[in-house]
Order: C-alpha cells, then structure tokens, then sequence
C-alpha cells in the first residue's frame, strides 16, 4: 500500500534535494497520483490537480492534515516548483496555453515519474528509477553545480585551483593570493587559506609546523598565511570587509601564538578598496602593513622607516 513515508523515498531515489523530500513533499506526490493511504501504488494515475482543490483538499481527506490556506504559497514554491525542474511533474500539461494568472492552473506528474511510482512495490522498481535519472539527471546534482558555479575560483602558485563560497571577503582573499602574493610575496609559498564557509579550505600542516605555528585552533590563525624561506618571513594577512584588520589586540594574540616561532612576521590587513580602508584606519596597529586591492601595485606602512619588512 501507498504510504507518505515510501512517496519520500520514491521523491529521494529520483534525486530530488532533502528540502523536497519531507511529508508534505510526499503527500503532494500521492495527490497528484490520486493515491489515498489504502491505495496500491499500481493504481497511481496522471491527472490535473490545482494547488487547493487538487492538492490540498486532497491531503485534508486522504490524510486528515488540513493546511492552512496561506501554505499555497508554500506549495507551490518550495515543493511543485522543484517537482518541475525534477522532472517530477508538469505544469498546465492538460491546457499548455493557459494564462499565467488563470484559476484553471493545474499539475500534473510527468509519465517517466508515474512509470517509478506504479513499479515501487516490484522487482522492475530499480531499472525504472535508473531510467528516470539516466534521461533527467539528478536535481540535487544541478543544484550543487549551480552553487559551485557561483564560486570564488582561486589559484594557488602551484597551479591548483580551490573554490571558496561567494561573498566579498573571499574576492578580498582572492586578491591576496592572485593580486598580492606575486607583487610582493613573490618567492612565498601557501600554508593556510581559510574560507567564510570552511575554515580550512587549504592547510599545509608540515609547514606551519616547521614554523612552529600551532595548528589545534584553526580560529587563531588569519585568514591566510604565506612563508617566504628566502627571508624567513611569514606574512600574516587578513582579508578585512566588515570587520578583522590587524588592531593592537589582534596583534598581541598573534604574538602569543608565534611565541615558539622562529621566522620573522609580517602583519597585513588587505582591504577591497580605500572606501572600506578608511573604515578602519584609526584600529590598525603600527609597525603593520596595509594592501588595497583595487591599487594593487602599492602598499601603506603604518609607522617606521621601511616600506616592507618583519615587525621584529
């Protein structure tokens, strides 16, 4: 017999992301089958339901779960709009030229999906569902590649590529690493790249070891760290948007962590542009340097008489 929690994982095997896989998920795909909780899944038809009178009125009776009528919305937006782009169901399949406003709207589940459905309970269950994803792919796949799209791509010196979630801070970073590094860090190699969404995307933890750079707590380390062995310098840079340039504070704790370091700091706060810069002038620490990306060729010293060199 058909059940909610089996409709979930029919939706499940066909690719369709978590969000879309819940009851109310479930019991939208029973409704648009015609499948009550005493039904068999062979019995599964195609037939137009509209949002309310097919679909909700149809839940209300089949499974006694009366939603309130401003979950329409719902409906029709986080679970028959992903059924679309799944491949799961049609929309309008039985008037194509209906308007978009028109009271007549109607769903429907596509024939490859009501194929699964009618052979869940069989042993030809496996070779339909294969078939459903060979000629529709897999929804929650289109979506990751959609995200990963959206990426922040970034190239390390040795050719490797990473993508980092998207969002300014990370373009900063980009910079840093693209921009920064070879004008003037050209001979330094990478050993920590942090990100907003994985705090250790990169690590090279035999080098931050050499360095003496503890590695138990990510949370203290700058958002990138570079080694540069001609000069022995390690440059620490943060990657400053909202918040996290190198403020005195910053830099004590920074200290405390190289306390067992050998190599020579240097303490970076790199900004998108003079706009943000100026933000934070007054919270900078001396004897630090500042990077503004967008005049990536020049950098500010805060204090003394070098251009760019270790703090100590």
């Amino acid at each position: 017999m058909a059940s909610v929690k089996e409709a979930q994982k029919i939706l499940e095997a066909l690719g369709m992301p978590p969000p879309q896989c819940n009851s109310m998920s479930g019991m939208t795909l029973l409704a648009l089958c015609g499948l009550g909780k005493d039904s068999a899944w062979s019995e599964a038809i195609r037939r137009p339901c509209t949002i309310t009178k097919g679909i909700m009125d149809y839940i209300r009776e089949q499974f006694g779960i009366d939603y309130a009528a401003n979950t329409r919305e719902t409906f029709r937006r986080q679970v028959l709009h992903q059924f679309i782009q799944g491949r799961i169901a049609d929309y309008n399949p039985f008037n194509p030229d209906l308007p978009t406003n028109s009271p007549n709207t109607h769903y429907a589940i596509t024939k490859s999906a009501l194929e699964v459905v009618r052979l869940y309970d069989t042993g030809r269950r496996e070779a339909a569902t294969a078939k459903f994803l060979q000629e529709h792919g897999v929804l929650t796949e289109l979506y990751e590649r959609g995200r990963d799209i959206r990426k922040v791509p970034i190239r390390i010196s040795d050719g490797t590529e990473y993508r980092l979630s998207p969002g300014k801070h990370n373009e900063v970073q980009k910079a840093i690493i693209e921009e920064f590094a070879p004008r003037f860090a050209p001979d330094a190699r990478l050993l920590y790249l942090g990100d907003t969404a994985k705090k250790d995307l990169f690590i090279d933890k035999d080098g931050l070891a050499r360095s003496s750079i503890p590695i138990t707590d990510h949370g203290k380390l700058p958002d990138i760290v570079l080694y540069d062995d001609n000069h022995d310098w390690l440059f620490l840079i943060e990657a400053v948007t909202s918040h996290g340039p190198m403020t005195p504070k910053r830099i004590v704790e920074l200290e405390k962590m190289l306390a067992a370091s050998t190599n020579s700091p240097i303490y970076v706060s790199a900004f998108p542009d003079f706009a943000e810069f100026r933000q934070h002038i007054r919270e900078i620490a001396w004897e630090t340097e500042v990077w503004i990306a967008s005049d990536p060729d020049h950098m500010i010293h805060y204090n003394g008489n070098r251009f760019l060199g270790p703090a100590r």
